[in-house]
């Protein structure tokens, strides 16, 4: 078993540090901490008493993590991030229990970075060094600034998380290259009374659906989606403005943008969905193949990636 290393000018009061892992000059690690096994605690680091560290984070120089902050597995913490966990603080005054952070597996949490208590840090999310988050990041997001936006998604498996562009599907359709999902040129004909934009359920669009929904009036910084269904499968067209949407099937990660209405992306079942940079006119409409069920949706990144861990890879 690897042995622990402390400097012997740090100061570590717990007792529960993980095999392996490395307090350097200056820390400090109170007695409730709790370490993992691997990790790299950095010169200056400040570690309060309720904290929780998985395996093989990284902490470097001059970090703060107070008392209600988990930070999982594989996490990286850049240089001067800060944690906070009381959104009102006074002087001698505390809350009955401070608010609970957590920092999800595979996330990284740029330099100079603050994060306000309460949030959620999703899994492989990144933030940019400077960011202030006020709100919670979904999984593999992207997001810079203050107060913190999405700006993009991390790349998954082979294929870039980047918008498609035009070439990859001048006509008819597109693989994506995650899962079975695809991307839809569907046909328009014009004169000149205006233009009409036309797609057949079963012939040109995978199947016949049972709802219809249209997502409208979102504000540019806001996320929907964040899910995927067990079963249903779901075409969507953005008939007004533009929005991006990621598609996701735990192994490999695609943007694309619609921007037209005879554009449409099919996103079959287990694929975990998001949908983002709407513009002010956006609107966007989605046919479902099955009515609402709300025991079909799987809301979680976390259950998606373990239920997918187990499925063999569709295409």
């Amino acid at each position: 078993m690897k042995e622990i290393f402390v400097h012997p000018q740090a100061l570590c009061e717990s007792a529960y540090v993980g095999a392996g892992s490395r307090v350097w000059a200056f820390a400090h690690v109170l007695p409730g901490a709790r370490i993992g096994a691997e990790c790299n605690i950095c010169d200056g680091v400040f570690v309060e008493n309720d904290v929780v560290l998985g395996d093989r984070v990284t902490v470097k120089c001059g970090v703060q993590i107070w008392d209600g902050v988990t930070i999982e597995d594989d996490v990286f913490i850049g240089p001067n991030a800060t944690f906070t966990n009381d959104r009102f603080p006074r002087s001698k005054a505390y809350p009955e229990r401070f608010a609970r952070t957590v920092v999800r597996a595979g996330a990284s949490v740029g330099a100079n970075s603050t994060i306000l208590p309460g949030v959620e840090i999703g899994t492989g999310a990144m933030v940019g060094a400077g960011a202030v988050v006020t709100r919670s990041v979904p999984p593999n997001a992207i997001v810079v600034g203050n107060p913190a936006r999405i700006k993009g998604y991390v790349a998954g498996g082979e294929h870039p998380s980047a918008p498609l562009l035009d070439a990859d599907a001048r006509a008819g359709k597109a693989g994506l290259g995650v899962g079975a999902a695809s991307l839809h040129e569907l046909r328009v004909t014009k004169d000149l009374r205006g233009e009409l934009s036309v797609g057949e359920f079963e012939r040109e669009l995978p199947f016949v659906p049972k709802r219809y929904f249209l997502v409208f009036n979102v504000p540019s910084r806001e996320v929907r989606g964040e899910h995927a269904h067990r079963r249903c499968e779901q075409f969507l067209i953005c008939v007004r403005g533009s929005c991006g949407v990621l598609l996701d099937d735990g192994r490999n990660r695609r943007e694309v943008t619609l921007d037209r209405p005879s554009r449409g992306v099919y996103m079959p079942a287990m694929i975990w969905g998001t949908q983002y940079r709407y513009s002010p006119d956006a609107v966007l409409l989605v046919f479902a193949s099955d009515y609402y069920d709300p025991d079909d949706y799987i809301r979680s990144y976390d259950e998606f990636q373990r239920i997918v861990s187990r499925e063999p890879a569709r295409a």
